[in-house]
């Protein structure tokens, strides 16, 4: 008789079943096990050991050799769903193919990251798709389709969004509370996590560091409330890396881990990513919530039956039955070519006077200069290179290396110190170990190597290329192209390829020293220690916190040749110029640093103005993970492009597009704006109210969402709009008018002609990129919901379509318009505010100065309390109905409400509570008849909550 296998075992049962039993054979200490990101293997029942993330997010990351496509950002540049599918889809044949020969790679990839551009001054902003919720969502559903793949049950790999929720800073990450009233959150920040979970190609999400309305994103409500609630299928909330410590340990949120533990347990986290590999720490904290009663065992079974059935889904318990188990597809020449083409269509041209394209045939010379003409940049989360294109690769390839004339534009300098200069000792290769196959040393084989000699101060100077990144962070690298590294020992050494890791340790800053002309101690940003140069080498002096006395050497920098000369005589010697420049994303705006300005650092800005003063020919190629404020480039100069570093085929793709092989038709995913006066502070994240992003900000940018040129002309024509019940059908004609092929992308825009409250000033309802050959046309569809027609209406809690017309606009951005059309939406209007039957959630208001929100207690609601004394809460159109006689204020603190409706101020003194969350009840006359507007004033240290109103007759 066949034994039959365990149920768990069986495939011929739903996942759900088979869960269920597996669950019930596991011990309780080893359901705890399963919570943390490292799961060890259960051998027992023939379970191996799992673990939750491998960071996917433009290629696999950290597991050496892999495809590497544009940033994210790049990506959304390309405004093209159907690439960005493809790309999840070779993403996640390579998570596959490196899994079968390496267990350390997971198949749960934290990608996409789905944070909204808000702000151009984030430092992640390179991990983000777009401002715009609706262009991340289509992406996002894109990405993790592709990565998901298309079997009804198995998964290729399990796609974790990144980070719940309105995370858009660096800048004090794990205490700062971003204040989200409801209309942005749920026009804005839920959206673009709304329609990718909703697809169901997501398998969870992670939450952010920060807080929101004062309430850590591990512990939110809104997990529950939202998260799961657009889907019936079993998603799991991975923790980011140390963050459930930091409800204890940074954010003072709980008095103990065990506390903290179980409050994100039961709000909805599965997966606890803290303490690395060691899972005893957090599995203790279980344990003793479990102990002290607060958690029991249905909540440690509701985490643990999500996280297994994401391992039933990416087939490991049906080895023979899973699709992908066999995927071998690592560097395919599938993967090539795509990588080439999301390079080549995430180009962005800025402006153009018809300088470009440049013709190859005609035997010009081009210069190619730039502290970024002959660098392929990685960040973060990319994966190792196999193949490499630069600028100055490209150009080569493509015009011809005979025609082509480079310069770096690095200010090359000696550095003298009292007994002589800094010396770079020659490298002792011992024997071949550093030594690539021409037998020239390697400089990926020399970083971080602690037996090569330090520099050291000598007779002879070692001649540096010194390039200053911004804000006085500085480089200094060999002639070799080794980069000055400082290792664990302190030891300062030419030893790394690129600056890079988690602390970057090749990144310098100069201070002048006082009394001393021309004397700079070089301080190593990485350890916070002076350079100095002592009898055994150079070395880092660590921070002495005993000794007030500044340490490190003195140095006096001579520079033998400065990086604008060679780039003006670069630029005198060819037909056309183009300039390189960008940022480097390990050190200019990162994970854990934000940007401190838009302005292009004032090196690179030299570099352009002195090629353009020796050659009006010049181009400007802007290759960054952001926007930079450009405008006197913009003014100057003839042309300009950007790109995201775009990965393995960046170099090979500019030149393409600068030869006219290809018509660039990326569009801006973001506003650039013109300068740091038009940006709000960073920690603003209201963009209703302070104006932010395309959908709401009045200004003129520099460049618009949405902007892009191409090396031809389209035109735009016939614009219908038809309603289908919900739905709206809208089609138009575009022709390709000019001479040359090219892709154009369309975009739709919604706008309400008359609405009560403010609304967008357009907003994207669809998007489409389509290829035209000369004098061709396509007609292009889009299916609108009428339901994106609406917004969140806080006087009644709900989401509503207003009745009135609505503007279909399409274009080429989102200020390019080229037609338009209305339509009419009938419906009941929303009315005034039933005060007297809902009362007023301090949240909801409509207009605000000077408050944020904040929790109204540590596991659900909202209370708003003042950040400067002149603060006010609106509330437009209150219906008071024939009249009312009070008000009851529930609030906590201490201070007082100043409530005003019908030009009457009632004070209402709110006295002491023990603590912000002990909200009480305050009583207080208030008469107000009719429908009129009400404002409040917060005085001292008052949390509002909420206020209600009695009738006069009551």
């Amino acid at each position: 008789m066949t034994e039959q296998p365990q149920p768990f075992r069986d495939p011929r049962l739903p996942f759900a079943e088979r869960v269920d039993d597996l669950l019930g054979r596991l011990t309780p200490d080893e359901r705890v096990a399963m919570l943390h990101q490292f799961a060890p293997a259960v051998d027992r029942l023939g379970l191996a050991a799992f673990r939750t993330g491998q960071e996917a997010l433009h290629g696999v990351a950290w597991m050496g050799e892999a495809t590497v496509f544009p940033q994210a950002v790049g990506l959304g540049a390309t405004w093209n769903d159907d690439l960005v599918r493809r790309i999840g889809e070779a993403v996640g044949d390579e998570v596959r193919t490196k899994r079968a020969h390496d267990d350390r790679v997971g198949l749960n990839v934290w990608a996409p990251t789905v944070n909204l551009l808000r702000h151009p001054l984030w430092g992640r902003g390179e991990e983000g798709y777009s401002e715009d919720a609706g262009l991340t969502s289509a992406l996002a559903v894109a990405y993790t389709r592709g990565l998901r793949g298309d079997h009804p049950h198995y998964w290729r790999t399990a796609p974790v969004l990144k980070h719940w929720l309105a995370h858009n800073n660096e800048t004090d990450r794990d205490t700062s509370s971003s204040s989200v009233r409801p209309r942005v959150l749920h026009e804005y920040d839920l959206r673009a996590f709304r329609d990718a979970v909703r697809s169901g190609a997501v398998a969870g999400v992670m939450p952010a560091y920060n807080l929101v309305n004062g309430r850590p994103n591990h512990v939110s409500p809104l997990l529950s409330r939202h998260l799961r609630g657009w889907t019936e299928q079993p998603l799991a909330v991975c923790s980011d890396a140390g963050a459930p410590t930091n409800l204890v340990d940074s954010e003072h949120y709980f008095d103990t881990h065990e506390e903290a533990t179980a409050a994100a347990l039961r709000a909805g986290v599965d997966s606890f990513t803290d303490h690395g590999q060691d899972s005893s720490v957090m599995t203790g904290r279980i344990q003793g919530a479990l102990k002290r009663g607060l958690i029991d065992e249905h909540d440690i079974d509701t985490a643990v039956r999500r996280l297994l059935h994401m391992r039933f889904a990416l087939g490991e318990f049906d080895p023979g039955l899973d699709p992908y188990a066999d995927t071998d597809a690592l560097d395919t020449e599938a993967h090539r070519a795509l990588a080439l083409e999301a390079a080549e269509q995430a180009v962005v041209l800025l402006e153009n006077d018809g300088l470009l394209p440049l013709d190859p045939d005609t035997g010009r010379t081009v210069a190619v200069v730039g502290l970024l003409a002959d660098a392929c940049k990685l960040d973060w989360y990319s994966g190792t290179l196999i193949h490499r294109s630069t600028p100055l690769d490209g150009l080569r390839a493509r015009f011809g290396a005979d025609h082509v004339i480079y310069a770096e534009g690095a200010d090359l300098v000696h550095l003298k110190c009292a007994d002589g200069w800094l010396h770079i000792p020659e490298a002792d290769p011992a024997g071949d170990a550093a030594r690539g196959a021409e037998g020239a040393l390697d400089p990926a084989l020399l970083a971080g190597r602690t037996d090569l000699p330090p520099l050291t101060c000598a007779d002879t100077p070692s001649e540096l290329a010194l390039v200053d990144w911004g804000g006085g962070v500085i480089t200094l690298r060999e002639p070799e192209g080794r980069y000055l590294s400082v290792a664990e020992d302190g030891c300062v050494r030419a030893s790394a390829d690129e600056p890079g890791g988690w602390i970057v340790q090749e990144t310098f800053r100069w201070e002048a020293v006082e009394g001393h002309a021309g004397g700079h101690r070089l301080l190593h940003i990485g350890t916070g220690g002076y350079v100095s140069v002592a009898a055994d080498g150079v070395k880092v002096a660590a921070p002495d916190e005993e000794n007030s006395a500044t340490p490190g050497t003195v140095f006096e920098i001579e520079v033998t040749e400065r990086g604008e000369d060679a780039v003006a005589r670069a630029a005198a010697a060819a037909d056309t110029v183009i300039v390189v420049v960008g940022n480097d994303p390990h050190i200019n705006g990162r994970e854990t640093e934000d940007r401190a300005t838009l302005d292009l650092p004032a090196q690179q800005e030299c570099l352009w103005r002195a090629a353009h003063a020796a050659n009006p020919r010049t181009v400007l190629a802007v290759t960054s993970a952001y926007p930079y404020a450009l405008a006197d480039a913009a003014a100057t100069l003839p042309a300009l492009l950007w790109t995201a570093h775009g990965g393995q085929a960046a170099g090979t793709a500019l030149a393409r597009v600068l030869a006219g092989d290809v018509s660039p038709a990326g569009r801006l995913p973001q506003t650039w704006y013109a300068s740091d006066a038009e940006l709000p502070d960073l920690l603003d994240y209201d963009i209703i109210g302070s104006r932010q992003t395309y959908l709401y900000y009045k200004g003129t940018p520099l460049y618009p969402f949405g902007h892009g040129l191409t090396y031809t002309d389209f035109t735009y024509s016939d614009l219908t709009a038809v309603r289908d019940g919900d739905l709206l059908h809208v089609s138009l004609n575009v022709t390709n008018t000019g001479a040359v092929a090219s892709d154009e992308v369309a975009q739709l825009y919604v706008r309400a002609v008359a609405p009560s409250v403010p609304r967008p000033l357009r907003q994207l309802a669809g998007h489409r990129r389509l290829h035209l050959a000369p004098g061709a046309a396509e007609r292009v569809a889009f299916t609108v919901p009428v339901e994106e027609l609406g917004h969140w209406d806080v006087a009644h809690g709900r989401w509503t379509v207003e009745p009135g017309a609505y503007e279909i606009q399409a274009g080429a951005s989102s200020t390019d318009i080229r037609c338009v059309t209305v339509v009419t939406v009938d419906g009941e209007p929303a009315g005034p505010r039933p005060v007297l039957a809902r009362g007023l959630e301090a949240a909801d208001y409509d207009e605000q100065l000077g408050t944020a929100i904040v929790d109204r207690a540590k596991t659900d609601g909202d209370a708003v309390t003042a950040t400067d004394e002149a603060n006010e809460l609106l509330y437009r159109r209150c219906d008071f109905g024939s009249g009312t006689s009070g008000v009851e204020v529930l609030a906590s603190g201490e201070g007082a409400v100043l409530i005003t409706v019908g030009g009457a101020t009632v004070t209402v003194p709110v006295p002491a509570t023990d603590g912000p969350y002990d909200h009480r009840t305050v009583h207080a006359a208030l008469a107000a008849s009719g429908t009129g507007d009400l404002r409040v004033v917060l005085r001292g240290t008052v949390r509002l909550a909420r206020l209600d109103f009695t009738g006069a007759g009551a």
